[in-house]
């Protein structure tokens, strides 16, 4: 069984993995050494034949407080781990400019979304307390969604002047309209508002959701694994019908284009990266 800093992998029955993210002090707030386990995690489950399902967890109070700020310098802090992963290396040379952010963002965050999107077996994500901002990108791609009563999702980064988390698929998890208003006002949806977007698969009680979202696996388990991987490409296979990948470039690019915005009007930083700051240190007291 693989071990990791950030990362518990475990499989509470031979055809179920489970991994859990496991940073309760930061409320799970991801830096760039837990989405890298994270990554391997998941190829631990996919590499594992008895494997048929994923489930994605989280230990303590929340879910995920989002990407960890404390790291929002790359181009003097993390440029050794960019590029580690993968074949499509967006990891420059040299690391200059907004080519530096650009790259790290687009395999680490964007990247990853869509790979784990497309994993071979369906993935399951268990949330509970919050998911705010980042912690969208790790539940968006999961195959469904199973949410405590307690549970509320946030994209707030309206409040940085960005147009949206970096895996763009508002619109896909919520409906046009609902989208609009979620993004646009940066205000947390509660579990049975996303459950009746369509955006969550089932609500439960925070005492009932391990053992209810085990339940859950184990009623895609009992399928053949070849049918489960066939039905999940096929269904996918819908974001590209309906224009996903032009929408997600777009929006990435967008996104890009704030933060150098934002870095060149306030000489370096994020408009509001106080705030911001002020606001992930409240979410995680709470």
């Amino acid at each position: 069984m693989p071990t990791f800093d950030t990362i518990i992998y475990e499989k509470p029955e031979a055809n179920i993995a489970r991994i859990w993210l496991n940073r309760p002090d930061a409320r799970n707030a991801q830096d760039t050494q837990l989405l890298y386990e994270l990554n391997d995690a998941f190829d631990a489950a996919m590499a594992d034949n008895q494997v048929k399902v994923v489930i994605l967890a989280a230990k303590g109070q929340h879910f995920s407080a989002g990407h960890d700020l404390r790291e929002k310098d790359v181009e003097k802090g993390q440029r050794k781990l960019v590029g580690s992963w993968g074949a499509d290396n967006w990891g420059p040379a040299d690391w200059a400019g907004a080519e530096a952010y650009y790259a790290r963002e687009k395999e680490i965050y964007e990247g990853f979304c869509r790979r784990w999107r497309d994993l071979a077996k369906p993935t399951i994500a268990s949330v509970h307390g919050k998911a705010i901002a980042g912690g969208l990108m790790l539940i968006w791609p999961c195959d469904f969604v199973i949410a405590s009563d307690d549970a509320t999702f946030q994209d707030n980064t309206m409040y940085m002047g960005i147009p949206g988390v970096e895996y763009f698929a508002h619109a896909w998890e919520l409906g046009i309209r609902k989208a609009k208003e979620f993004l646009m006002t940066g205000q947390p949806i509660s579990a049975e508002e996303a459950r009746a977007a369509g955006m969550v698969n089932r609500v439960v009680t925070r005492d009932a959701l391990e053992a209810e979202t085990l339940a859950f696996a184990r009623s895609l388990a009992d399928k053949p694994a070849f049918a489960l991987k066939l039905a999940k490409d096929a269904l996918n296979a819908v974001f590209h019908a309906q224009g996903f990948e032009n929408v997600q470039r777009a929006a990435f690019n967008a996104h890009h284009l704030a933060h150098t915005h934002y870095r060149l009007h306030q000489n370096g930083s994020f408009i509001d990266a106080e705030f911001m700051k002020n606001f992930q240190s409240k979410a995680n007291k709470k």
